[in-house]
């Protein structure tokens, strides 16, 4: 049983990081145009008007009795020239519970304030709700008045699956270095990225329209 629940986990996380970078960018520029049209739940526009930054990220979550979650996507920051060039991100955990089927959940975390990039910046892992405070976020167009941030990071989320329920709290995400480096096609860091100090690369153009202002 523990050899088949290894081999269900490193399968999972074979599939999950087995699409390339440009394909992470261009999954993440769509996920964000649904976010924005979802009818009545849609991120309100004020809420990504004034975002510092944006971890997007789909995960895959499997199991029967044991469970096992792999994720992989970008975050962006706002930088003085604009959306800043995509640096890639993972996630992957197990578990044990009463769980069958299996599920595909994207994931949008707004970055509230300059703390929170910086959570992502450091070229290592953040952990949702200690390194920096997450709420999920408000919705609709109820939610466009006026809003004023109560969490470094606003959570909201979509599933496709059997699994009840979508929560990254607490879960483990960390900066995928090799990937920015094949991407880039020479060493950056996070941080580099983040701060504008790296030009985004023309196969971005798509993830950076899709942001808007």
């Amino acid at each position: 049983m523990k050899k088949l629940f290894f081999t269900a986990v490193a399968f999972l996380s074979l599939i999950t990081f087995s699409f390339g970078q440009q394909e992470a960018v261009d999954r993440s520029a769509n996920i964000i145009r649904e976010f924005r049209t979802m009818p009545e739940r849609n991120i309100p526009r004020n809420v990504l008007r004034n975002a510092h930054g944006l971890a997007i990220i789909s995960v895959v979550k499997a199991g029967f009795i044991f469970s096992a979650r792999g994720g992989k996507g970008v975050v962006v920051a706002r930088t003085r020239h604009g959306w800043s060039g995509p640096s890639f991100i993972g996630t992957g955990g197990a578990g044990w519970g009463a769980q069958v089927g299996a599920e595909v959940t994207d994931f949008v975390f707004v970055l509230n304030n300059e703390a929170a990039v910086r959570a992502f910046s450091r070229d290592g892992n953040v952990t949702l709700g200690a390194d920096a405070s997450a709420a999920a976020g408000p919705v609709g167009r109820s939610a466009e008045a006026s809003i004023t941030p109560k969490a470094a990071i606003y959570t909201y989320s979509r599933s496709k699956g059997l699994f009840v329920g979508a929560s990254l709290e607490g879960a483990v995400v960390g900066t995928l270095k090799d990937e920015n480096t094949k991407y880039y096609r020479r060493p950056v860091t996070a941080y580099q990225i983040l701060h504008g100090y790296v030009k985004p690369p023309p196969y971005a153009s798509r993830l950076r329209t899709a942001l808007g202002r």
